[in-house]
């Protein structure tokens, strides 16, 4: 890796003559907020902080960045969980969080132009005028940019898709200070390579995402929300895959395990203490939700479920999906004075039945704590652990890799939604093998001095 320098008194004068005197800031209270995200990895602080408002301007400070070799580090709101974000190599933050304007809405398109800083809740609010929104919902209250950075999900994916399937367009600043567009608005694209793609998940190491299109869907007329608990791992899974072969246009499929469920009723639920599918329908017409409604319950009630319980009742879904974006911050309050590990794999959902009694059987033999929750109708689980002192923290990291070396070898991946940064680069040779060398020729492409990100997403 390039010798980075570090940033002196005269850097920080340009970058005050690109940004302004009010959008940089070397406080210790701003360098400590901007140095650790929503995870366990420890803080790294970077040596001054940077708000981008233009495009330009964030193109210009990786241009100055570029010729004196200081890592930059894009930053969205912080909620990542594998320290994507984290200025291992100091340098200097680049926050976006003050470029958050909907640039454009094309409504009659079905797509909206913004630019990243914008928090994904945020641009629904404003969206709900037109009667659309944005579908990818990760939970947190992430940047377009970071879920675009990260490739981030969410409890809709098995209908909507990821955010890699819900962007058309963008703008990307590089590391020598281009500024180039990649895609379009027409939803069918077949010029060149689709360089989109090749951005979205690149965790900022590759360029910094300053604009992009999105596309937009439909809000539902209606939507129910279904609860189903069951004996066992494998007839929820089984449930899984009938739900997903009936043809019913499902919008969430989620699973809880028994230690979850306890979790959930205390953020205001009451789910039995069992395996448990958590699941959304989208309709456009009542008579349609009731009778997908109706073939769930007899495909639950076929495959064994002990209890079911459905509503169209908007009051009533809305606690539920609280209760169950709120359940990590439950957990926190039951392990007062601990941090958490959260990690995340996916496998086919064929696998998935055995990846959770593996998941389950590693945390039993390693006798810490463990709770499941993912996104049972694309594969995705989450595994949650507890630590508070050194000692579990290394047998926590001993089960997260043991699941993550099953996952892989599965026919799954190190991470589904969390994307790589710091935590899963380890595991990136073997989920790709000689694939690998072909991102690093990219990255140096794109990034010769190795500035953008650095320590992310690629083993060094």
């Amino acid at each position: 890796m390039t010798r980075f320098h570090p940033v002196t008194p005269q850097v920080i004068d340009d970058l005050k003559n690109i940004v302004g005197a009010d959008n940089i800031s070397t406080a210790q209270a701003e360098i400590d907020l901007h140095a650790q995200d929503a995870g366990f990895h420890p803080a790294h602080p970077a040596e001054v902080v940077v708000w981008g408002i233009t495009a330009q301007q964030v193109a210009d400070v990786l241009k100055l960045a570029n010729t004196h070799c200081i890592p930059v580090t894009p930053w969205g709101v912080g909620t990542g969980l594998e320290g994507n974000s984290i200025p291992l190599y100091g340098g200097i933050l680049l926050s976006l969080e003050r470029m958050n304007t909907i640039i454009e809405v094309y409504p009659d398109d079905f797509q909206v132009t913004v630019q990243p800083g914008i928090g994904h809740k945020d641009l629904n609010e404003k969206l709900a005028r037109y009667g659309l929104f944005f579908p990818p919902d990760p939970g947190a209250n992430a940047t377009i940019g970071g879920m675009l950075a990260n490739n981030a999900a969410g409890i809709r994916t098995v209908k909507y898709g990821a955010s890699k399937d819900n962007v058309l367009k963008m703008q990307v600043a590089l590391a020598d200070g281009r500024l180039i567009h990649t895609g379009s608005r027409s939803i069918k694209q077949a010029a060149g390579y689709n360089l989109v793609q090749l951005f979205v998940g690149s965790e900022g190491t590759l360029g910094v995402i300053t604009e992009a299109t999105l596309k937009l869907v439909p809000v539902p007329q209606f939507m129910s929300a279904i609860i189903a608990s069951f004996p066992t791992v494998e007839l929820a899974i089984d449930t899984v895959v009938a739900v997903r072969g009936s043809g019913i246009d499902v919008a969430a499929l989620e699973f809880i395990d028994v230690t979850n469920t306890k979790a959930m009723n205390e953020a205001g639920t009451d789910i039995a203490p069992y395996p448990t599918l958590l699941m959304e329908i989208h309709a456009a017409h009542e008579e349609t939700l009731a009778a997908d409604m109706a073939l769930v319950r007899q495909i639950c009630e076929e495959t064994g479920a002990v209890s079911f319980r459905a509503t169209a009742n908007n009051a009533e879904r809305k606690v539920l999906w609280n209760a169950r974006h709120h359940a990590y911050e439950t957990l926190q309050r039951n392990h007062p004075g601990q941090k958490i590990f959260i990690m995340d794999v996916a496998v086919p959902i064929s696998a998935y039945p055995e990846l959770i009694a593996f998941s389950r059987q590693t945390i039993e033999d390693y006798g810490v704590i463990g709770y499941m929750k993912g996104h049972a109708g694309d594969g995705n689980i989450h595994v949650e652990l507890p630590f508070g002192d050194e000692t579990t923290f290394a047998k926590v990291k001993q089960v997260n890799s043991a699941i993550v070396h099953q996952a892989i070898a599965m026919g799954g991946t190190s991470t589904g939604e969390h994307g790589v940064g710091i935590g899963k680069a380890a595991y990136m040779a073997q989920e790709h093998g000689e694939a690998l060398d072909v991102m690093r020729d990219i990255k140096h492409l794109l990034d010769p001095n190795g500035i953008l990100n650095p320590g992310k997403v690629l083993p060094e």
